[in-house]
């Protein structure tokens, strides 16, 4: 059975810090994986995604305030968001797939085939 488990959301001031874990079970992920953030009364949108040749791809919202990684030989992805704002209060999940990552990655788009069930992230202002 495949899951993914996040884990590291919580509660920081404007300006904090957090890293979030997610580690995936049941699957050697080898294709593109990402992080999606979904806040009340929002859609889900996407935060950044990363191949598996650690080519890496952000939100413009998030660039140079968001890192994402990922460790194959742990099947964990990481996200550590740095300069954290109230906007960034959401549900953060992880998603992974079989497949590269596209060469161009459009967001509202991107299919994943596995997801995490979510993690909170609150920061207060």
């Amino acid at each position: 059975q495949v899951q993914l488990v996040e884990s590291g959301g919580g509660s920081v001031q404007d300006g904090g810090s957090l890293k979030l874990s997610c580690v995936a079970y049941g699957l050697t992920v080898t294709g593109c994986m990402g992080w999606f953030r979904q806040a009340p009364g929002n859609k889900r949108e996407g935060v950044a995604v990363i191949d598996s040749d650690l080519e890496a791809f952000y939100a413009d919202s998030v660039k140079g305030r968001f890192t994402i990684s990922r460790d194959n030989a742990k099947n964990t992805l990481y996200l550590v968001m740095n300069s954290l704002k109230p906007d960034d209060t959401a549900v953060y999940y992880c998603a992974a797939k079989w497949v590269r990552c596209p060469a161009t990655v459009d967001f509202s788009s991107i299919n994943f085939s596995y997801w995490g069930q979510g993690t909170q992230v609150t920061v207060s202002s």
